[in-house]
């Protein structure tokens, strides 16, 4: 199995669309980026902590490659706004592919290359190396599995999970 670690916007939308593929075993959500060891939701919520909400993906990349995932993840989120995904704003929010290995860092830039293709505006996701995870509390796992019908769940994060299933049937689990 192997890691990727990523940021883009709410992780409740990140972890909605990468539990459904295939080769994903499990979806963690949590913050990644900052300098404040063990973070809150609610501290990570001020903006002072440095880190963002972002979702740790094991996989077997026998099934999955990294790539697939960068793929869906640069289809599923707007990598061209800064600290901010639709109405979710702040450094939290920023997008970010926290990578774990010189393979991944390599792979990250040629997905950027490639997606900038698809946008008119410059993509401003950041490539950093993953220092640190902390997982979210546990009210946040599962958190669109277990409130579909929740204000939040039907307007933002249900349009990317169809978005994703549009782009990525083939790759969706059964």
């Amino acid at each position: 199995m192997a890691l990727a670690t990523l940021a883009g916007g709410c992780f409740w939308c990140l972890e909605a669309v990468f539990q459904q593929l295939k080769g994903v075993s499990k979806v963690t959500s949590g913050y990644a980026g900052g300098k404040r060891p063990n973070p809150t939701y609610e501290q990570v919520c001020t903006g002072t902590t440095g880190h963002a909400e972002v979702v740790q993906v094991e996989f077997d990349p026998a099934v999955i490659s990294y790539r697939n995932l960068l793929d869906v993840f640069f289809t599923i989120h707007d990598p061209t706004t800064l600290n901010q995904q639709g109405a979710d704003t702040g450094t939290q929010y920023r997008s970010a592919v926290f990578f774990h290995s010189p393979e991944q860092q390599r792979d990250a830039n040629d997905a950027i290359a490639d997606a900038q293709q698809t946008w008119d505006d410059p993509i401003v996701t950041e490539i950093v190396p993953l220092t640190q995870f902390y997982p979210a509390e546990d009210y946040h796992k599962d958190y669109y599995l277990r409130n579909p019908n929740q204000g939040y769940c039907r307007v933002v994060i249900a349009p990317k999970v169809a978005k994703a299933r549009q782009h990525f049937f083939e790759k969706l689990k059964a």
